[in-house]
């Protein structure tokens, strides 16, 4: 009987997941939500530009990039390849504000796209079709392509 009911919490401990600790400038989510929803309000609508890294045009990783420097003081690297290595792969169940989602839109290193977790299972992120705007992950084609989500 000892061994069946330590072999079952054995069991249910092996099967649990915990998701990583986040980063000390992130764990106010309250702090962060405010954060990122006055990032959206300073540059929604700036237009999509490869490789660009000023309102008159951001990439995503460069919008990810902008935001977690100017408002978190936290250094990212640039491209969003990069990007997808950094922090701890956490399961999209765990999302919380400030963690980045990657989405699989292509092929290659160029098919890759990211934004930064908000609230209500929606991202903020620098759009190729309409620039810096806030979406649903709920939506038809991000829940297509989604890749993975990381916590710096």
């Amino acid at each position: 009987m000892r061994m069946g009911l330590l072999l079952f919490v054995l069991l249910l401990v092996g099967c649990s997941h915990h998701a990583p600790p986040i980063n000390s400038r992130l764990s106010d989510s309250i702090t962060v939500i405010a954060q990122l929803r006055d990032q959206l309000g300073s540059w929604r609508g700036t237009p999509y530009r490869y490789g660009g890294m000023s309102r008159g045009g951001v990439d995503c990783s460069g919008f990810v990039y902008l935001t977690f420097r100017d408002r978190f003081d936290l250094q990212l690297p640039r491209t969003t390849s990069a990007q997808s290595d950094i922090g701890t792969r956490i399961s999209k169940d765990d999302l919380l504000p400030g963690d980045l989602v990657f989405f699989k839109t292509g092929s290659g290193e160029n098919g890759l796209h990211v934004g930064i977790y908000d609230t209500d299972n929606a991202f903020i992120h620098a759009s190729t079709s309409q620039g810096v705007i806030r979406s649903s992950l709920d939506n038809v084609y991000w829940r297509k392509v989604f890749w993975q989500a990381r916590r710096i």
